[in-house]
């Protein structure tokens, strides 16, 4: 390139960022080694961080974490015949390694490191209901406003070995990260959000998932509101208005100094639902207001359940500085996640039939938003495949019986129950007043996805029928899925 060019005013004022003089590659040995404090056995470059030898693909860093069951150390070689370019491990290896004492600390002192080098906007997200899909759809709208610079935790990466693996993934030039933090008992979120350090923390919701380990509703409100441990100063706290433990949110995200805002239907929302109608593509068009102004935006995944959802997206990217109207299409655009509202059209006699896949995960809260989903939805027969909802303790018996009130009102044809703890439901869809124009409700009841796939073929789909399947993913109703998908 001649100099001449080089003085053009198109180049000569063109706005330097300081992102530009960041490497481009993910990581190096050099400053992996420096980051975790071990010992770099070849040079080598990495593009991606990867714990599952069955993941890794070229140009991946494998960890070799150690579990009580298994020793990532026994797949090195399937990681590296994957193409591996290198490897943390915490002994001498005949393949490119960095050597440290323990590969699991390695992990974490490599998510501080890729943490702090990251000038980026941090998004942390958890709630009892919807925290995956709320997290993708920040992540698919600040991903679209910077033009491809946003990171996001991937699948459900949300536990201790999740969540620093997805820190050590983020590339130094990112704009925005956006983490997902779940738990099972106290003190597990705050131990994740340490380490991510958001700017923004959001809330999805609070409803009685692992209620088993935590005792109470106002405990599980306890555990989430963990996540403002990790606020950096002058932090976003996004919590739901309308819950009944806004109260004790708000108080939590204030201890830490967080400037807090809300989202919901009630009157004194920063980010308030004026209207939400029915649009043509089976979600939602939805009108909200905050304190800038009112903004007309489309929802593309169905059910009421996700117009709230909308809210909490509306109220992170503002939080988080990102363009509202980029979010808006991007919420237009988002379609179903596999195991949480993806949707197939299979091959039935006379046509095809609906099946709706939220098979990953299931409690009282998101099986009565999903039910009411189905309820909205165009079909001739309702169908319902619902497995066990699992860690509800002693409160189990009764969240399950209390599905029986959902599933009437939706007016399913069919309720095929899966799982131990469902026969208190079955009983009480047994009982005589559980009736639907006067014919009893059809249901069956089994114990495993096995028999629920030969359960529903004796019934047998036809053309029109809309099937939800949904339970806790231990049940493994993704079997089920697959086989009609496959079958389709």
């Amino acid at each position: 390139m001649s100099a001449a060019i080089l003085r053009h005013p198109a180049y000569v004022e063109w706005p330097a960022d300081p992102r530009d003089r960041l490497p481009l590659t993910l990581w190096d040995a050099k400053s992996i080694a420096e980051a975790v404090g071990g010992t770099a056995s070849h040079d080598f470059q990495v593009a991606g961080v990867e714990m599952d030898s069955r993941d890794v693909v070229n140009g991946d860093l494998f960890v070799a974490l150690k579990g009580e069951a298994m020793d990532g150390h026994r797949f090195l070689d399937k990681a590296f015949a994957n193409g591996a370019a290198g490897a943390i491990v915490d002994r001498p290896v005949e393949w490119p390694h960095i050597l440290v004492e323990d590969t699991s600390k390695a992990l974490e002192a490599l998510a501080r490191a890729a943490r702090s080098r990251a000038e980026a906007t941090i998004i942390g997200v958890t709630g009892s209901v919807g925290k995956t899909g709320v997290k993708e759809a920040i992540f698919a709208s600040l991903e679209r406003a910077s033009r491809g610079a946003a990171h996001r935790s991937t699948r459900s990466y949300n536990n201790h070995v999740g969540v620093p693996l997805s820190l050590a993934r983020m590339p130094a030039r990112s704009r925005f990260g956006v983490f997902e933090m779940g738990m099972n008992h106290a003190g597990e979120i705050e131990g994740l959000t340490t380490q991510v350090r958001p700017h923004v923390a959001v809330i999805t919701t609070i409803a009685p998932a692992h209620i088993e380990n935590l005792g109470s509703m106002e405990a599980i409100a306890d555990a989430k509101a963990e996540i403002f441990a990790g606020l950096e100063p002058g932090g976003v706290a996004v919590i739901p208005a309308d819950t009944p433990h806004y109260e004790q949110l708000k108080l939590a995200a204030l201890r830490v100094g967080a400037r807090v805002v809300s989202f919901g239907r009630a009157r004194f929302a920063d980010m308030r639902l004026l209207d939400a109608i029915p649009s043509a593509n089976g979600g939602s068009l939805v009108t909200c207001e905050f304190p800038e102004g009112r903004l007309c935006y489309t929802v593309a995944e169905p059910g009421d359940h996700w117009v709230v959802n909308s809210l909490a997206v509306m109220a992170a990217v503002r939080a988080a500085g990102g363009d509202l109207a980029a979010a808006g299409l991007a919420l237009a655009e988002m379609g179903g996640l596999k195991g949480r509202g993806a949707r197939h059209g299979i091959d039935a006699p006379g046509g095809k039939a609906l099946l709706i896949d939220e098979s990953y995960n299931a409690n009282p809260a998101s099986m009565r938003a999903t039910l009411a989903q189905l309820a909205q939805t165009p079909s001739t027969r309702r169908i319902t495949v619902l497995g066990a909802m699992k860690e509800l303790g002693d409160f189990a018996p009764r969240f399950h019986a209390a599905l029986a009130e959902p599933i009437i009102e939706a007016d399913v044809d069919y309720a095929l129950l899966v799982g131990d703890e469902m026969r208190v439901l079955a009983r009480e869809l047994g009982k005589p007043q559980n009736t639907a124009l006067g014919k009893p409700l059809a249901y069956a009841h089994c114990d495993s996805a096995d028999e629920a796939i030969e359960l529903l073929e004796d019934f047998g789909v036809v053309a029109g029928d809309a099937i939800l399947v949904k339970g806790s993913n231990s049940v493994g109703l993704g079997r089920l899925v697959d086989h009609f998908t496959r079958v389709g």
